[in-house]
């Protein structure tokens, strides 16, 4: 049942008496070939700014070359690839649509002109931030508990109006970050993003109505227990048997608060004392039942209309539309759903044509944490930050790596690619390729044969 592959038959490769082959172009003798396993190699295109500095039209990889050859540009970024003229130009641009698809972890980015896509990026944002802000908060308040001769001032300490918790402003300002980043190396004359608002009660129960919205889950129950007590039968859900007089029931996290759980009653179960004992000595979370905690749900309803204010103040021009007309429009393109496609589909793409999309994977600017795997010896302290980080990277022996950690004092690094993890002492490392704080890889989420015998693929 393989398909067929296509393979010359050209007449000077069936002569004995020839050696070689003057010409490699040949026809197929196979027309029934399946080609639609055989993608092409996608567009891409180079970014280029004014004398001046102000975002112009990309061009292509040949123009740019030739550019670059004749002194007249130079380069001033590779990811993504961007020139720099060096003489004076007319500065003429074209309309240029930004499409948004928001998300609490993955956000689409679709730059489209009118006749052809330009920019086409899925940015994967750091899901640790909730379970690094309680770390942060215990080093800080250790800090401070150690500074006797300072005045208390929590007085003066007041939040501002409208404001958002920590870990949904932080998810926020990558939204904005990312945005003005492309802003930078794209004339954009035109933002649309999609907006989402979701009703959780709707999405637990289809069938809520009216005067039910107001009758939450502890609606008529004395307390929590009494809730918990009923939705659970009056069973542990550890052991799967009722209390005894002796072994009473206690509330306990699923999720723990520390991994970014909820006080919400999904979040919650109802175990005995000992079995809430074992669990914790024998590490038994995994047999515990996990509920949806609709935390992506409640970031688009909480930051939509926040960034739309943010997206004005960055580009005058901004529409919003919403999920249910993105979908429509996907279908009747016959695209798959994909963030940077819905992105594309949002900013008004159609018959446009495509380009390779980006990867931008947010990380952390510095890496401080204690070295904790010492065996025999105590934790060791970092008192300088290094210059090699996480998901950087860099160049030994003409081969890319992407930095893991560094250790011995900052003197040997260790890295990874596709054939493993290795160990190599700073002095050897030729280039160094610094990302900061977001780290840049190539879509290969559907990679064809032909991506394959790219040498822009054969380090990774």
């Amino acid at each position: 049942d393989a398909p067929l592959v296509p393979c010359n038959c050209d007449l000077p490769l069936n002569r004995e008496e020839t050696l070689s082959v003057s010409d490699l172009k040949t026809p197929s003798n196979n027309p029934e070939v399946d080609y639609s396993s055989i993608q092409e190699v996608v567009k891409t295109f180079v970014y280029v700014l004014s004398k001046d500095g102000n975002p112009l039209m990309p061009c292509s990889k040949a123009k740019a070359r030739k550019l670059l050859k004749e002194g007249k540009a130079s380069i001033i970024c590779h990811k993504p690839f961007r020139i720099r003229l060096n003489f004076d130009c007319e500065n003429q641009v074209q309309q240029t649509t930004l499409g948004i698809d928001p998300g609490y972890e993955n956000i689409g980015l679709s730059a489209v002109s009118e006749k052809r896509e330009l920019f086409s990026a899925q940015v994967k944002l750091r899901p640790d931030v909730c379970k690094l802000l309680p770390e942060k908060k215990m080093y800080r308040r250790g800090r401070r508990n150690k500074l006797w001769y300072r005045e208390p001032k929590f007085l003066n300490r007041k939040r501002k109006e409208k404001s958002l918790p920590p870990s949904l402003q932080g998810k926020l300002d990558s939204h904005l970050r990312i945005v003005k980043k492309i802003n930078s190396f794209l004339p954009i004359s035109k933002i649309n993003f999609e907006v989402a608002t979701f009703d959780i009660q709707k999405i637990q129960n289809p069938g809520i109505e009216g005067a039910e919205y107001q009758k939450g889950n502890l609606y008529e129950y004395e307390n929590l227990k009494s809730y918990l007590t009923c939705r659970e039968g009056a069973k542990c859900q550890l052991c799967g048997k009722k209390s005894t007089p002796g072994n009473t029931f206690k509330i306990h996290h699923i999720i723990p608060r520390k991994d970014g759980g909820t006080d919400k009653p999904d979040n919650l179960s109802l175990l005995h004392e000992k079995c809430h004992n074992e669990l914790h000595r024998q590490n038994l979370h995994h047999l515990l039942k996990k509920n949806k905690q609709f935390k992506s749900e409640t970031f688009m309803s909480t930051i939509r209309w926040k960034l739309f204010e943010e997206l004005k103040k960055v580009c005058g021009n901004i529409s919003f539309t919403f999920g249910y007309v993105t979908k429509i429009k996907r279908h009747t393109l016959k695209l798959e759903k994909d963030h940077h496609t819905d992105a594309f589909v949002i900013a008004g793409g159609g018959s446009h044509e495509r380009i390779q999309p980006y990867v931008f994977v947010q990380k952390k600017r510095n890496n401080r944490c204690l070295q904790l795997n010492r065996i025999g010896f105590k934790p060791s302290i970092r008192k300088q930050r290094y210059k090699f980080q996480p998901k950087d990277e860099v160049l030994v022996q003409n081969k890319r790596y992407e930095v893991i950690g560094i250790f011995n004092k900052g003197n040997w690094v260790r890295v990874q690619n596709s054939a493993g993890s290795f160990n190599f002492s700073t002095k050897k490392i030729e280039e160094h390729y610094y990302n900061n704080g977001w780290q840049f890889i190539p879509f290969l989420k559907k990679r064809s044969a032909c991506h394959l015998n790219d040498k822009h693929y054969q380090h990774r």
